[in-house]
């Protein structure tokens, strides 16, 4: 990577930060136009999503990054990366585009009909920071991809079939959809709870990062929960999350489920991972041995645990992180575990 990419990756992390005035997430006109396009991308949302990506385009961070991948110093042959971007998350996409960049390849992306705004003016920023030197780097397509050299998609199971058959001779990363747990044990502060509503509540729980199942130690005090999580019921203004949250309510109580609820979240005992928008699975434990045991089997279904325990203690295979960061990772915090940048620079062994 040039000196002059990474001063240009180290603006657009500014631009993203909102510390250039009027611009990134402090542009009001290009969140008005993303959020017209996408009704779950509110303004605070997209902020954070922005700001989240512009931390780990801070200096520091970008060095210890790549300071890990001593193949980016090597010369290579670039090659041309397809891209099938999701929309489920306000840019979620980008760590793969920004991946693609610093490992010298050219990035064919393919935004998602859900995302079309933010990444393209992430882009504009760069190429007006990097001139000349950024030129044949990216290029966006509609439509199939065709004429690259490998492909790193994002898709529900069936899509992804599609994937595994269309790009079946190309060097490939295929993400599929998983989601986040968090596991207590009891002795949670209130702030910490606070905290865990974040993991939850952000970004509607539409994210693979989401909390989307709880792990409590039988006898836990749910009320502890709705306590410490009223100050998230502004979800319920947003009328596609009030139309899931009803909606799910009146059948669960048709089949007469037992719920929980406080006006913006249904709470239901369940053994299944993934609760829909607007609800949240829970499942009592007695012993953190049955835990462990139950996220290493379901690892591949897992992105993370948000937790205050000891990694050591619950999952060998799932990342574990404080509550509250589930949705603040790491430039080296890759997505279903696969090290994207290795994946990039063997393209070019």
């Amino acid at each position: 990577m040039t000196n002059t990419f990474f001063s240009g990756l180290v603006h657009l992390g500014a631009w993203f930060r909102g510390e250039i005035d009027g611009e990134g997430s402090n542009d009001e006109e290009l969140l008005r136009t993303a959020e017209a396009q996408n009704r779950w991308f509110t303004p605070d949302f997209m902020r954070q999503a922005m700001e989240a990506n512009g931390e780990m385009l801070q200096a520091p961070v970008l060095r210890k990054w790549v300071s890990s991948y001593p193949g980016l110093d090597q010369p290579r042959s670039p090659k041309k990366v397809g891209l099938v971007l999701a929309g489920n998350l306000p840019m979620v996409g980008w760590h793969d585009v920004l991946s693609v960049l610093i490992a010298g390849h050219h990035a064919v992306v393919k935004c998602s009909s859900e995302d079309k705004v933010l990444i393209p003016a992430a882009i504009r920023v760069l190429e007006e920071a990097l001139g000349a030197e950024f030129d044949g780097r990216l290029a966006f397509v509609q439509g199939t991809l065709q004429d690259v050299d490998a492909v790193i998609a994002t898709g529900s199971a069936n899509t992804n079939r599609y994937f595994e058959y269309y790009f079946r001779d190309l060097p490939k990363i295929l993400r599929s959809q998983r989601t986040s747990v968090a596991v207590l044990d009891g002795s949670e502060t209130h702030s910490e709870l606070q905290a865990l509503g974040s993991d939850v509540f952000r970004y509607y729980g539409l994210g693979c990062r989401s909390v989307t199942k709880l792990m409590l130690p039988r006898g836990f005090d749910l009320d502890r929960l709705f306590g410490a999580w009223v100050d998230w019921g502004f979800v319920a203004q947003n009328n596609k999350y009030a139309n899931n949250y009803d909606y799910h309510k009146a059948v669960w109580l048709l089949n007469q489920e037992q719920l929980l609820e406080n006006g913006f979240l249904l709470v239901k005992e369940d053994e299944g991972w993934m609760s829909p928008v607007g609800t949240l699975f829970y499942e009592w434990y007695d012993d953190l041995e049955s835990v462990s045991s139950k996220l290493n089997e379901s690892a591949g279904q897992l992105q993370c645990v948000s937790t205050r325990l000891p990694a050591s203690e619950l999952a060998e295979n799932v990342p574990c992180v404080s509550f509250g960061q589930t949705q603040n990772p790491s430039p080296w915090d890759y997505a279903d575990g696969v090290d994207t940048l290795n994946f990039l620079l063997a393209l070019s062994s």
